[in-house]
């Protein structure tokens, strides 16, 4: 397949700041068509970023911009979007469910209005827009579908400190699990990628407060590796729960250096993110030693 997305219209939800932005950027640089579809259309008093922002920072790398204010938990607002997006671009060739809500709190912290939030935004959004995209992906040349999600652990670490966050992000990846089957016989590629380790982000820094010692990467490192996934054959790339950093090492990818936000720092002492899989780190630990010896 082509290793550009030069005319490729991808609908990013979420995409006024962090791994969602990035994506929409590193996709500019081939000339790509984007929507920008998020709730933020005035600066937030502690977050970055608006749906307006974005698009002159998209059009500043070489793409084409369409902000839409969407709010994904509401039916009609998709829909809108979806068929704004298909107006302006003409189709729809790329998914990208990026949007999530998080609260780390366990079950009896969680406020219930915040367990509706995660699981209105993560799960049933993604399955959402997903949905109301299908028509048009079946009509596009090398449709993808990718969920920024994890690789379903069923390991009970990853669920009994925050339950209710844990099965909304799962929900996500069920998606992933069920469309990618489903939507196989389209040549519709269903995916999922997830970061092996915290990606510092704006929503990031306020929930760390920004710690002493908290080392993370930016979130370049998931936009190369999303656009990896997206140029590939979308017949052939489906049904996987990708790892950022293990999928950019099969790849031959051997400089993570230049994704430390402190250039330098030992790869071991970058903080891991929740929910990876022993397996999928077990293998990255093991190309890491092997690359490392090259």
């Amino acid at each position: 397949m082509s290793a550009s997305l030069k005319g490729k219209v991808l609908f990013i939800t979420g995409a006024s700041r962090g791994i969602g932005k990035e994506i929409a950027l590193r996709a500019a640089r081939d000339g790509a068509k984007i929507a920008i579809v998020a709730k933020t259309v005035e600066p937030h008093p502690k977050l970055p970023g608006t749906i307006y922002t974005a698009a002159d920072e998209i059009r500043k790398a070489g793409g084409s911009a369409l902000p839409i204010q969407c709010d994904i938990r509401f039916e009609a607002e998709v829909q809108n979007a979806i068929d704004q997006t298909v107006k302006e671009f003409g189709g729809i060739d790329i998914v990208i469910n990026n949007a999530s809500a998080i609260n780390t709190n366990n079950t009896e912290n969680t406020p219930v209005s915040r367990y509706d939030l995660m699981h209105q935004i993560n799960t049933r959004g993604t399955w959402l827009v997903s949905k109301l995209a299908i028509p048009h992906l079946k009509k596009a040349s090398n449709p993808h579908i990718l969920n920024i999600s994890p690789p379903l652990s069923m390991e009970q670490r990853w669920f009994e400190k925050h339950v209710a966050y844990t099965m909304a992000k799962y929900g996500m990846s069920m998606c992933v699990l069920g469309m990618s089957g489903e939507l196989k016989k389209y040549g519709i590629g269903v995916n999922a990628l997830w970061p092996y380790t915290t990606i510092r982000t704006a929503a990031l820094q306020l929930l760390d407060g920004g710690r002493p010692g908290f080392v993370a990467r930016t979130p370049e490192i998931m936009s190369d590796s999303a656009h990896l996934i997206l140029t590939s054959d979308s017949k052939t790339t489906n049904g996987n729960f990708f790892l950022d950093e293990l999928y950019l090492r099969e790849k031959g990818f051997t400089d993570f250096d230049k994704y430390s936000e402190v250039p330098g720092t030992k790869l071991e002492d970058i903080a891991p993110d929740f929910f990876l899989d022993a397996d999928q780190v077990k293998r990255l630990l093991e190309l890491r030693k092997i690359q490392s010896k090259l």
